[in-house]
């Protein structure tokens, strides 16, 4: 029996219709096709309401066992032009008459959920208007660009809808078309053809992209690439490909008349202009692709809202622009008029006032229009294929490619659809909202840029000024010191000059004398004077002897000056870092603490170019006291370890350089470990010491007793461990207990001051040995198997203390760390003793 097929998928009903024979319903075919296409138009309600009343008598006679495809999609083209609460009542009368056969109340369910989105479309309407009236113009104005045509440039005009989703207006989709070889035809196929979906987007890989190096078309499900065919760039830089016969400019956008356009040529292709994606046309042509309906309207509004300023309505002679428009009373008005005519009291003062733009975009908002299937022209798009995404006609779920696919109803997607966008847009706004912080930011630390960068040109020239009058100053003291040279120079050489003159004429004198005297013929009286003569010539000219006639100073300046390492240093003038590094930042992903110990890692903030030294790391001491340095060097990543358990300590670093220190960072407070957990330790075991299980078992190859310790110190808290013995030959006598760093570990624990132990009591293979350290009373308690050992075996316990052991050959023990305390026991008790665990 051909019936329909209803699948529960998911929480929604999946229809599956199926065809049925002339003889399965009552043997009228005629029933259906006339309810397809009588019902669709704009019928009376009174008929349409009388054909339902016909319908109800005829399920109630005839048995649901015949298929509910026809009578069910009937009713629903029907119901889907009429949101009247009867039609819904109605429909739940249907439903009880199902009487719990699955097959009707699946079907009467599909009805009631058609029903129920048609009636509430008119509200989905209202705050669709509503939402577009609360766009400001500035929104308006910069959603512009998603307005216009990649191909022209220009506002879309009749956009057609491509399978990439894009969109591109009618006319430029005829102006790019290119007409592929008539011989790919027979593997050719089609745009909108059966088969494959338009819309499937899973075969987009199928789709080749365009390339550089290639045609420039791809080929859609298996086709070759079309023709070689240049492109050219459209007004907002997207690739255009220009039609391979010439075309109207693509700036024309309105299409001539039906009759005047030329046929698409056979084997068409079409490429988008944006993600250059190709397909062959099928027989349809452009045709076949939706139209874009809801874009078309925006950009309607768009440019209805960038029209003419509103003049007021109410101003006798020349009417003034509007300032509001009263949404009850639908009128524009200026201020005056306002005022005047529709004052803020009594019952207008409930009417909204907006502004004149936001009043005419709610004016003009056109009322939603019917859409017809793209396939079949004459009929209304009622449902929704979720498989193919793209909204369907009853007569594509009966005869066409999508009758096997998932189907909803489309009132139910179209509002599922719209939550999706509104939740995907509600996180786009967060970004819109940080990008306009962000910018915010930006053009402070522009303006900020701006007044450092004059400062520091203020402080540059005042500096290079500094120096030129640095380099006057000396220039005068060198100066100085030439001329000072220059004076001394020629002080010597006009003393010796002087002298010299002198000299010179007290020679030419004797020798003019002595030249006179020569001339004289009186022997006698010349022998007379003659020695004293001869005497005083020589004693003269021994005055002239070596040194005389050398001048005293050389008229050359011995000052050098040594510019070279002035002008060196000139040439390497240039900006230094002075400033002390900025806070570390600590990296809280990384920074960690594990049992005694803590991780701490930081790192110079973001942009920050200042040269950094080194770091210096602060704790305190875990119990609220000073701050200590604990580190101090280039690495930014410093694990401390030795710190008290169960405490809570505070951290901080700072950075530093040639200039100073720089400020702390935020203080990063870390808890440790509450309970201890630790092994032995191997580094300050005795050589004879033989150790196991990751350091937790330990034995001796030696008959004396050998003292190991745990590799963590105790001096805060309360700390309990326990022992058990493994292996108990020959009374081997351990003992257990603490001691100090420096604790002898070729003796017995407790023979010297540096240890506090408890030795072999009545212990064998399989005892257990508890050792708790109270540092809050300072006192040492032992248990064995559980059993408080007397009363408090050591106190006035004070300093640092590790964990210890001493054992020979003839005992294995194994440490148990990470216990908690006793249940008899409480810290800071006034007396334990009598406990029992």
């Amino acid at each position: 029996m051909g019936g329909g097929v209803n699948e529960q998928t998911g929480g929604s009903m999946v229809t599956k219709p199926t065809s049925v024979s002339s003889s399965s319903v009552c043997g009228r075919r005629s029933v259906p096709s006339y309810g397809r296409r009588a019902l669709t138009g704009n019928v009376n309600r009174n008929i349409s309401l009388l054909l339902l009343r016909c319908f109800s008598s005829f399920l109630s006679r005839c048995r649901w066992s015949l298929t509910f495809s026809c009578v069910t999609k009937v009713l629903f083209l029907t119901l889907i032009n009429h949101t009247d609460s009867r039609v819904v009542q109605w429909l739940f009368g249907i439903h009880r008459l199902s009487n719990g056969d699955p097959l009707r109340a699946d079907a009467a369910r599909l009805l009631v959920q058609s029903a129920s989105y048609r009636c509430e479309l008119p509200r989905l309407c209202l705050h669709r208007a509503e939402g577009i009236s609360h766009l400001t113009e500035a929104a308006m104005d910069e959603m512009e660009e998603e307005l216009k045509c990649p191909v022209c440039g220009s506002f879309y005009r009749e956009p057609i809808i491509l399978p990439c989703s894009h969109n591109i207006c009618l006319a430029c989709a005829r102006n790019i078309l290119v007409q592929t070889p008539d011989a790919e035809s027979p593997q050719s196929s089609r745009a909108s053809g059966s088969g494959v979906s338009d819309y499937d987007y899973l075969d987009l890989d199928k789709m080749s992209l365009y390339s550089e190096a290639d045609s420039g078309y791809g080929s859609y499900g298996g086709f070759v690439s079309a023709p070689t065919t240049p492109c050219q760039k459209s007004p907002n830089g997207v690739r255009v490909f220009p039609p391979s016969v010439p075309q109207p400019p693509p700036q024309q956008h309105l299409l001539p008349q039906p009759g005047s356009l030329p046929p698409i040529p056979r084997n068409s292709c079409i490429t988008c202009p944006q993600c250059h994606r190709s397909l062959i046309l099928d027989d349809r042509g452009l045709r076949g692709f939706p139209k874009n309906r809801v874009l078309e309207g925006v950009v309607d509004r768009y440019q209805q809202s960038k029209a003419a300023a509103l003049k007021c309505q109410l101003c006798e002679k020349s009417p003034k622009e509007a300032t509001v428009m009263c949404e009850q009373c639908d009128v524009f008005y200026c201020d005056p008029c306002r005022l005047r005519c529709h004052p803020p009291r009594g019952p207008l003062a409930k009417h909204r006032l907006v502004p004149p733009a936001q009043g005419r975009i709610s004016r003009r908002a056109s009322p939603r229009k019917i859409s017809t299937c793209t396939e079949h022209e004459l009929e209304n798009l009622s449902m929704y294929c979720v498989q193919c995404k793209t909204p369907v006609c009853y007569q594509c779920l009966e005869e066409g490619k999508h009758g096997t696919h998932e189907v909803k109803a489309l009132g139910a997607m179209w509002k599922l659809h719209k939550g999706q966008l509104s939740q995907a847009l509600n996180g786009l706004s967060d970004r819109a909202t940080e990008a306009k912080e962000f910018l915010v930011q930006l053009r402070n630390m522009v303006q900020h840029i701006q007044e450092n960068g004059v400062e520091f040109e203020a402080c540059l020239v005042a500096q290079c000024d500094a120096l030129i009058d640095a380099l006057n100053r000396r220039k005068a003291q060198l100066l100085a010191r030439v001329n000072k040279e220059h004076e001394h120079k020629l002080k010597v050489v006009r003393d010796q000059i002087s002298h010299c003159t002198v000299k010179l004429r007290q020679t030419t004198g004797l020798m003019e004398y002595c030249l006179e005297v020569i001339k004289e013929n009186d022997p006698s009286g010349f022998l007379q004077i003659s020695d004293a003569l001869i005497r005083r010539v020589h004693m003269t000219e021994g005055q002239w002897g070596k040194g005389t006639l050398t001048p005293r100073m050389t008229s050359d300046f011995d000052l050098t000056l040594d510019s070279g390492p002035l002008l060196q240093t000139i040439h390497q003038l240039d900006f230094v870092q002075m400033k002390v590094p900025a806070a570390p930042m600590l990296q809280l992903e990384e920074c960690c603490t594990q049992n005694n110990s803590a991780t701490l890692s930081w790192k110079q903030p973001p942009l920050s170019t200042i040269v950094v030294d080194g770091y210096i790391l602060e704790l305190d001491d875990g119990n609220g006291g000073p701050f200590r340095e604990v580190y101090v060097g280039t690495e930014t990543i410093c694990t401390v370890d030795g710190l008290h358990f169960n405490s809570t300590y505070k951290s901080r670093v700072k950075a530093f350089n040639a200039s100073g220190v720089g400020q702390y960072s935020k203080t990063l407070i870390m808890q440790t470990s509450e309970i201890a957990w630790f092994t032995f330790d191997p580094a300050s075991a005795h050589p004879d010491i033989i150790l196991s299980n990751d350091n937790l078992t330990v034995t001796c190859n030696s008959y004396d007793d050998r003292v190991v310790m745990g590799n963590s110190a105790f001096s805060r808290g309360v700390h309990y461990w326990e022992m058990t013995i493994d292996r108990y030959d020959n009374h081997p006598d351990p003992a257990f207990g603490i001691a100090r760093g420096d604790v002898l570990k070729d003796v017995m624990l407790g023979k010297d001051d540096k240890a506090w132990a408890m030795t072999d009591g009545g212990i064998g293979k399989g005892s257990t040995i508890g050792v708790l350290l109270d540092f809050s009373r300072g006192i040492l308690i032992f248990l064995i198997n559980d059993e408080q050992q007397g009363p408090v075996a050591f106190e006035g316990l004070e300093g640092v203390y590790y964990p210890a052991i001493s054992i020979n050959r003839n005992v294995q023990v194994t440490l148990h760390t990470g216990l908690p305390i006793p249940d008899f026991y409480t810290p800071g008790e006034a007396d334990p003793t009598g406990s029992v665990c």
